[in-house]
């Protein structure tokens, strides 16, 4: 009985050994641009989001949002993603209106609470003017923080305002 335990014991600790590593840790997310116009899965791509467990690139679900105002008004588009010929890179192609102040969320998912976020601004051009994805400090480690929707809308009306009075 006694071997039978330590034979269980030592087969838990091994599969906690070798099965931990490969999921600890959360994910992380890089935006790419311009996309590569002779690859046929990234050619009219807006940008390129990459989606990483440490330097691995990962097949983690990529989601996100176009967050806007546009003519004062507040706008939220879902944004569609398409798988690329790599592993881990999704393409996001236009699918927010020209006009307005705008804001991508974008998000790379390992599980529910515990993804990175890429925040996007688009300047009056409609181009990027800013990448950043906001980190905390965790035992020593830089990891993805949280973004709030209510960070995301007060940065977006700072900056519609601020475009609003140059005009």
């Amino acid at each position: 009985m006694l071997s039978r335990m330590r034979s269980l014991g030592l087969a838990a600790a091994c599969a906690a050994l070798f099965a931990s590593p490969a999921l600890a840790g959360p994910p992380w997310i890089s935006i790419e641009l311009p996309a590569n116009p002779y690859d046929q899965t990234t050619r009219g791509a807006f940008l390129l989001v990459h989606a990483f467990h440490h330097g691995k690139a990962m097949g983690y679900i990529v989601t996100g949002t176009a967050e806007g105002i546009v003519n004062g008004a507040r706008q939220t588009v879902t944004l569609e993603f398409t798988e690329t010929s790599r592993e881990g890179v999704h393409a996001l192609k236009r699918t927010w209106p020209t006009a307005g102040t705008w804001t991508l969320v974008i998000k790379a998912n390992q599980g529910p609470d515990d993804l990175a976020t890429a925040v996007v601004e688009l300047g009056p051009d409609g181009e990027v003017a800013a990448v950043r994805v906001p980190t905390t400090e965790r035992a020593g480690w830089t990891v993805p923080a949280p973004v709030s929707m209510d960070q995301i809308d007060a940065a977006l009306r700072t900056r519609a305002a601020a475009l609003a009075s140059k005009s």
